[in-house]
């Protein structure tokens, strides 16, 4: 059911108060005229009665009698211009006295739902100034359209604003441990070789020198991302065919493939073409080959497919290795997880790829998944939107 437009549900209820306060003034004189007429009748003798229906009959022939009947029992300035008698004037004061403070109370009790989630959102958005990111605003089935959105519109704002909040803490942890791991390590090797510890050789220093690779590669990564997250992700954009790009990465893990026993099982579109970021693209698909050797390699199979539907490119990676669970599967692709915390350091890595992946495909105006497959393993999907000329 379509809802009403705030500013249409306050003019329609405005609107019928105003015209109910009208309908009702003018109920109320007539029945305050037809009350006086009736008192005036109570006076009539039988025959004066009679007489005057059959005047009001037919005016024309019973005129002189219709005017006696007047002067007797009513009173004559009530029928003369001006003001005349003031008791019918007083009487209408005296209902609008009357019903405009009802018509207002009635028109603050209508108002009241409305003025009351009005008083709720500044409510909430007080608390939420000050810090306090748990409060949301209920909706009613019956509030107007604009309204609802409004609800909606703020309770989704605060839930992004209270997940952000929850990004930094936990990225600032996070970040702080992988920024100083390899850090901690090369000053060590540095002081090592300084109290003599270790020897000061090549092979020393390209120790030093592939900690702080591994610290220049996690900041780009975290630049990557705030860049992705600022919309400020640069592109250029070229069009060419992905399949050769994937048989390209997939040559280029071949040795990985190898090494890990993993047989790579390729279905590539090769008449399809894209316009996108080639180095960006190439990027995500080292990021998924990477993820799938080093967390589905016990399954000794990846299938790797590119292909064409509802106008958008399908990039698909499935493997047979051990699924990540149900309930972790939305935590993929937030920067610093892992499947298996355990690991972190022995699998390699900053728990930033599949951020990094996802923030690609967003980048191009497309968007990443991955679900558990009934047949055992992880399905990752990519769909980017093909703009070709």
């Amino acid at each position: 059911m379509r809802k009403t437009p705030l500013w249409l549900w306050v003019g329609l209820r405005m609107t019928l108060l105003a015209v109910g306060a009208v309908i009702t003034i003018t109920v109320c004189m007539y029945l305050y005229f037809w009350v006086s007429d009736y008192q005036v009748l109570q006076t009539m003798t039988a025959e004066d009665q009679a007489a005057l229906a059959a005047g009001m009959a037919d005016v024309a022939h019973h005129e002189p009698r219709l005017w006696q009947l007047l002067q007797t029992y009513y009173d004559i300035r009530e029928f003369l211009p001006g003001p005349g008698d003031l008791t019918d004037w007083l009487v209408l004061y005296g209902f609008l006295i009357a019903i405009i403070p009802v018509t207002l109370i009635v028109g603050l009790y209508l108002s009241r739902p409305l003025s009351r989630q009005f008083h709720q959102i500044t409510e909430a958005a007080r608390r939420v100034a000050e810090g306090d990111l748990t409060p949301r605003v209920s909706q009613h089935p019956r509030q107007p359209k604009e309204m609802q959105r409004l609800c909606s519109d703020f309770n989704k704002l605060v839930e992004r604003l209270a997940l952000y909040e929850n990004e930094v803490a936990e990225s600032s942890s996070n970040l702080a441990h992988e920024l100083r791991t390899p850090l901690n390590a090369a000053l060590g090797r540095v002081q090592g070789m300084l109290d003599e510890v270790f020897a000061l050789c090549p092979e020393q220093l390209r120790l030093v020198q592939g900690q702080l690779y591994n610290l220049n590669t996690l900041v780009g990564d975290l630049h990557l991302l705030s860049l992705a997250h600022a919309g400020q992700l640069p592109l250029h954009l070229s069009l060419f065919a992905p399949a050769p790009l994937v048989e390209e990465r997939l040559a280029w893990f071949a040795p990985q493939f190898e090494a890990a026993g993993m047989q790579v099982r390729a279905s590539l579109d090769e008449p399809l073409a894209i316009e996108a970021d080639r180095a960006r693209l190439g990027q995500l698909i080292n990021i998924l080959i990477e993820n799938a050797i080093k967390y589905a390699s016990d399954g000794r199979e990846l299938s790797v497919a590119v292909r064409q539907a509802d106008g958008a490119l399908h990039l698909e990676f499935l493997d047979r290795g051990q699924a990540v669970e149900h309930k972790d599967l939305g935590n993929m692709f937030v920067r610093f997880w892992r499947a298996e915390q355990s690991r972190a350091r022995v699998s390699g890595g900053g728990g930033l790829g599949l951020s990094i992946a996802q923030a690609i495909c967003e980048a191009h105006g497309g968007r990443i998944s991955a679900q558990r497959r009934a047949e055992g393993g992880l399905a990752v999907r990519v769909s980017l939107p093909l703009r070709s000329e």
